[in-house]
């Protein structure tokens, strides 16, 4: 028995997703952006330098964020506090989940991230991407224009 449709595998080489600096003290791979999963899902592998900050607490209405640690220790915000994760360990962060994420450890850490639904993150990383390469930060933004990044991106931001 023949399978109707033959082309419903997309196979996506290294070569196809490279990692990009994502900053002064990280890097990441698109894997699998939404785009390429018809939304399903998002996966990225991401790498931080030792003793560097992430993502700071916040949360998404829409999607979910999960994070499984592939190398070195990675600190999570979860449940109100900071928490080292190592190799394996693996983090769920439902829609309005506070979390974040960085690396105290002393030597880099990569792990992966995977959204659900796919929404289009890989554009929130380029434009976080522009922004840093043009010497600013969301911070440096005026109030109207970073809440209308974050907004774009489903992103709310959390003082804790």
């Amino acid at each position: 028995m023949s399978h109707p449709d033959p082309a419903l595998v997309d196979v996506r080489t290294f070569a196809v997703h490279p990692l990009v600096d994502n900053g002064p003290t990280s890097s990441l791979r698109m894997v699998a952006p939404g785009a390429v999963t018809k939304g399903r899902y998002g996966l990225v592998e991401y790498r931080v330098a030792p003793h560097s900050a992430g993502a700071a607490p916040h949360y998404h209405q829409t999607f979910s964020e999960s994070f499984y640690v592939l190398t070195g220790e990675l600190t999570i915000y979860a449940d109100g506090t900071w928490q080292p994760y190592r190799p394996g360990d693996f983090a769920l962060v439902h829609e309005t989940g506070v979390h974040g994420f960085r690396n105290d450890g002393d030597e880099e850490t990569s792990f992966l991230i995977l959204f659900a639904p796919g929404i289009a993150r890989e554009n929130f990383f380029a434009e976080m991407a522009e922004l840093r390469n043009s010497g600013r930060t969301p911070a440096d933004m005026t109030p109207e224009a970073r809440t209308a990044f974050y907004a774009r991106h489903d992103q709310v931001m959390v003082d804790v």
